[in-house]
Formats: structure tokens, sequence, C-alpha cells
């Protein structure tokens, strides 16, 4: 088995995610947000890359059924039903719904996975049912959102345990390539909570616009056992 990190979508070059599976990590917040959604009721979302897609895509859904969500720069988008906090999406919001979803970061690193054998949402609340759901028969390559096409220290700590745990089901070690083997050791070094994400650069924006009380809910570890899943550019469970 082989299994490479990338540490933003931009650093996925044509043909890496091929034949893999592949794990899609925005900690803060738009996998969270899938997981929170997912397990909810949520029925499908499609992940957009701009509002102006979002939008059109929307307005070709039953209006019913469909709710819009998103932001940019951590503040929700004017016009749209649900912004990009995990406490939004409740079951009295989302049971039965479809969203279509666009975000800074996210939703990006989903479309430069999408040539993958399979797609995979991964956070610290579905960490082991991820795991599970991996396996150790294909290679694996980790794709972290970032911040804004930059390194962020949540994504890859959150990487870095998917990897740990990974590599204690095989039976002999992995290939790494160099971004795989430094989220490892900084894996080692910090653990999911609510304080180390307030210390990373994503986390600092989220308290700046006034929505460091989303950590909690991020830094929350197996809280649900789904695993959503992208094909087609469409994420379901």
């Amino acid at each position: 088995m082989h299994i490479d990190a990338y540490f933003a979508p931009s650093n996925v070059d044509d043909g890496d995610v091929e034949g893999r599976v592949a794990v899609v990590i925005d900690v803060i917040r738009a996998t969270t947000c899938i997981a929170e959604a997912m397990a909810n009721g949520a029925t499908t979302i499609f992940p957009t890359a701009s509002i102006e897609e979002a939008t059109k895509l929307g307005a070709s859904l039953d209006r019913d059924r469909t709710l819009l969500c998103g932001e940019r720069k951590g503040v929700a988008i004017d016009g749209f039903d649900l912004g990009n906090s995990p406490a939004e999406f409740t079951a009295e919001r989302v049971s039965g719904k479809q969203l279509v979803m666009t975000t800074t970061n996210g939703t990006r690193a989903f479309l430069s996975a999408e040539d993958a054998d399979r797609i995979l949402s991964a956070c610290f609340q579905n960490l082991t049912a991820v795991v599970d759901a991996i396996g150790t028969d294909q290679d694996l390559a980790v794709v972290c959102a970032g911040k804004e096409d930059q390194f962020s220290l949540d994504d890859v700590v959150c990487a870095g345990h998917i990897i740990r745990r990974v590599m204690e089901r095989l039976p002999d070690p992995p290939g790494l390539n160099d971004a795989a083997g430094a989220a490892l050791t900084l894996a080692e070094r910090f653990e999911p909570t609510a304080e180390f994400l307030a210390r990373t650069a994503a986390g600092q924006a989220l308290v700046q616009v006034g929505l460091e009380s989303d950590l909690p809910l991020c830094a929350e570890v197996d809280k649900h056992t789904i695993v959503p899943k992208m094909y087609d550019r469409r994420i379901s469970t």
C-alpha cells in the first residue's frame, strides 16, 4: 500500500488519485458540516466551486427540497439558506433535504479528488468510521482542503491521525510521500481539541468573525459512524 497526502487541492496533479481511495478533509468546517448534515437526514449534498454555480444548480432543483449553504471567508453567503456552521445542520433543518454547498476551501478539495476510485468525506467526527471504510486493499490519497490553498494545521493533523490508524492495520509499512510523513509527525504532537483548533489559522479566522462556538463541534471525535461518499459530484451515504 502507498499513502500520499496533499496539503491543498492545488497540490493534486492529474493522475495522482486515479485508482485510489481519496479521503477529503476540511475540519473547519465543510466536512464537519457534511457529517452533521448526513447524520441528521440530508439526502444528498452537491459540492460546487462557486457561488454562481451553486445558485444556478439550486434554481434547477426542487426548491422545496433544496437548501443552499456555504460561506466565503467564514461568513454565510447572503441569500443562502444556511452558512457553514455545523450547529446549523440540525435534523429540523436538513432532514429529507438535498443541499447545494459552496465553501472557500472544502468544496474545491472534493472536486480536485473526483478522479479517484472512491471519495470519502472525513473529519474528526467520523474518524474511525472513515478508517474502517478505507480498508487495506487500495492505495490512499488524503486531500486536505487547506486554507485558501495553503497549508492548514487542523486538516493535516486530522490526516495524520487517519494515516496512523490505517498503518496500524497493515501487515507491512506502507510507502509514504513526504506530506504523509509530516502529517504523521504532527498527529503525534497534536490531539483534536477545541483548544488546539483555536490556535490554528483556520480557528483564528473563526474567532475573528465570532464563530468560535463551532470549534468544539469540529473537535468531537467519533461522534458519527457515517461515511459520506462522493460519486458523480454528489455526496451521499
